[in-house]
């Protein structure tokens, strides 16, 4: 057979094909998925043509057709470029395949606390950012400035407190990473998209989800008290409070429902903090009379 004359080549089409289905995994977006479809296309073709076929002009035109489409991607995925390379440099390859962190898992008191603080902060106009981090594993070096470390248990009282204006850490972020609070006062990258229409929260938003597709952001006015959510580039706004719970229990409660647990200590730490802390249900049951205010 063909391939046993020629392993080399085989183990090209089996690298070939497995950074192909490592990047279609890891594409979401139905437009990103096509150009990403038609790009592997013509690399294929170009191959092709230079591996079987002697048609040297042929491929010189396809070679700078592929040439073209790569300058052209470059400009659109700089930002997914610059992640890759981030990763790659910083050997965070878990991230980089897309397994989720274990540790920190996010669970339905986690949902409540950071619905109800957002609704009060909502209802008070008092602007806030928090960013929950659901496995992209940020790291202190992917902000402008990391702000101060606060590993604590997430509290709805212990969010207002972060937020509340005679503090110094109130114009930051909060990265929320399970159920703890791991760092206040956060400065993050701002997006280029927007920028006359959105305000820098916002702004901060969009940046740090452009760049890590599992993080998502809260966002609450301070102007007008309107409360927002970002995830992967995208802001929905405005929302009601229940429109945040519907929004986070899809994002967070879906990945936090197939934890399961696998030894009899972590069983007990999981049952001692629920009774520690209030049910989420009295928590969700409160939030529900938080509705937005009017622009």
């Amino acid at each position: 057979m063909w391939w046993l004359s020629d392993p080399r080549l085989l183990l090209d089409i089996l690298f070939a094909s497995g950074l192909g289905f490592l990047l279609f995994s890891r594409v979401n977006e139905p437009r990103t998925l096509w150009l990403l479809r038609g790009y592997l296309f013509l690399v294929s073709l170009a191959w092709f043509v230079q591996r079987f076929a002697n048609l040297p002009i042929t491929s010189k035109l396809v070679d700078a057709l592929v040439l073209a489409c790569s300058l052209s991607l470059a400009i659109l995925w700089q930002g997914e470029l610059r992640r890759l390379m981030e990763l790659l440099g910083t050997g965070r390859l878990a991230v980089l395949l897309g397994k989720s962190q274990n540790d920190f898992r996010a669970n339905e008191s986690t949902i409540a606390y950071l619905a109800e603080a957002a609704g009060r902060l909502s209802q008070s106009r008092r602007g806030a950012l928090v960013v929950v981090d659901m496995g992209s594993d940020l790291r202190p070096e992917d902000f402008l400035y990391p702000g101060v470390p606060i590993d604590a248990q997430l509290s709805t009282e212990l969010l207002m407190n972060l937020f509340a204006s005679d503090t110094p850490l109130h114009d930051g972020a909060v990265v929320i990473k399970g159920n703890r609070i791991l760092s206040a006062g956060v400065i993050l990258p701002l997006s280029r998209q927007g920028i006359s229409r959105y305000g820098t929260r916002h702004l901060a938003a969009l940046g740090i989800t452009e760049r890590f597709d599992r993080c998502i952001c809260v966002v609450v006015s301070e102007e007008t008290g309107t409360l927002s959510l970002a995830n992967q580039g995208r802001l929905e706004r405005p929302i009601t409070s229940s429109r945040l719970v519907d929004l986070l229990k899809d994002l967070i409660g879906s990945s936090s429902s197939k934890t399961s647990v696998n030894s009899t200590g972590s069983s007990n730490q999981q049952n001692s903090s629920a009774e520690a802390k209030p049910s989420s249900r009295s928590i969700l049951g409160k939030n529900r009379i938080l509705k937005e205010p009017e622009k």
